[in-house]
């Protein structure tokens, strides 16, 4: 794909099936920072892999608190808890 290209299906994107399953983005991305400062608040020292498994399960969780029956997004969470899971400790 050009720039162009990938430009114009982002835009389709966000303007279309992004925007009717996860509703409005500013409001989508305000509720994944409120889960995201929760996660770093109580991180014991810095970021680590297991936090960004929370933090992305989060992503998914904000856009379920739009579409609660989005298939896509219950897996995506599966997927993030049993990678986070696998992680050593840190």
């Amino acid at each position: 794909m050009t720039r162009d290209e990938i430009i114009e299906k982002a835009k389709t994107l966000i303007n279309g099936d992004r925007a009717k399953d996860y509703g409005d983005a500013k409001d989508n991305f305000d509720r994944i920072a409120a889960g995201w400062n929760i996660i770093i608040e109580n991180a014991d020292g810095p970021i680590t892999a297991k936090h960004v498994a929370l933090m992305m399960d989060w992503v998914k969780t904000a856009r379920l608190l739009e579409t609660i029956n989005h298939d896509d997004s219950w897996i995506d969470k599966i997927g993030y808890s049993a990678l986070g899971g696998s992680f050593d400790k840190d």
